[in-house]
């Protein structure tokens, strides 16, 4: 009997064995970190350059810490206080900003896309762009475009944002009239109210946005430790 039950034990853990590598190829990496200054994470652990980005990891900043990672032929940076993850989209990587700056660089071919709280952002099909997301809140962020127009979509809305624009986003929080309220006056009838876009979009903070994203696309392909630039 003690014989029949250490070969069944035997068994199960050569089954066991077995079944690992069928769950290790599930796992297909997505990215790897290129570089990591600073206090950097990939998931509880110090984040290390040459270190695997697989779906659902999740890398992190502190203050004074950047990183950047390669994903597929793009790139993707966080800035000091960021955290985002990667996960496998339908047709692109996915990269979710938890909080903080996040951005990317991606040639035509093989774009990578920045899914956030209030929609995601991708470059336009088949064009090589730069741009950036900094997410303020689950209500609200700012979205540059530095090279490239990106897309906005969010609930099956698209959004463009020109080369060289930055655009604020926020959750509208203005709650439908009531049925029994008075109608508002508006001029012309191309006026939409605020309730019927769940979306409000602002043009953001400059009127030199244009010179300022030039500079830091400027100063990201010139520097070979910052960013590849794709063209």
């Amino acid at each position: 009997m003690r014989v029949f039950a250490r070969a069944c034990l035997v068994a199960i853990l050569v089954s066991g064995l077995l079944n690992v590598p069928a769950f290790a190829a599930n796992d297909t990496p997505l990215g790897t970190i290129i570089q990591a200054e600073g206090l950097t994470h990939l998931g509880p652990a110090k984040a290390a350059i040459g270190s695997t980005v697989y779906p659902g990891d999740t890398v992190f900043t502190e203050t004074g810490g950047t990183m950047r990672l390669r994903v597929g032929a793009s790139q993707v940076y966080l800035l000091s206080e960021s955290g985002a993850s990667l996960a496998q989209g339908p047709n692109m990587v996915h990269v979710v900003v938890a909080h903080g700056t996040v951005g990317f660089s991606s040639p035509a071919n093989d774009p990578v896309a920045l899914d956030t709280p209030l929609g995601l952002v991708h470059p336009v099909e088949g064009h090589a762009a730069f741009g950036q997301v900094m997410l303020a809140s689950t209500m609200e962020m700012v979205v540059t475009a530095y090279h490239g127009d990106l897309i906005v979509e969010e609930n099956g809305n698209l959004h463009t944002i020109p080369e060289g624009k930055s655009y604020r986003i926020s959750k509208d929080l203005e709650q439908p009239a009531q049925p029994n309220a008075p109608p508002q006056s508006s001029q012309g009838s191309g006026t939409k109210k605020a309730a019927a876009t769940p979306i409000a979009e602002k043009v953001a903070i400059v009127g030199g946005a244009a010179l300022v994203s030039w500079a830091i696309w400027s100063e990201l392909c010139e520097s070979p430790h910052r960013m590849e630039c794709l063209n």
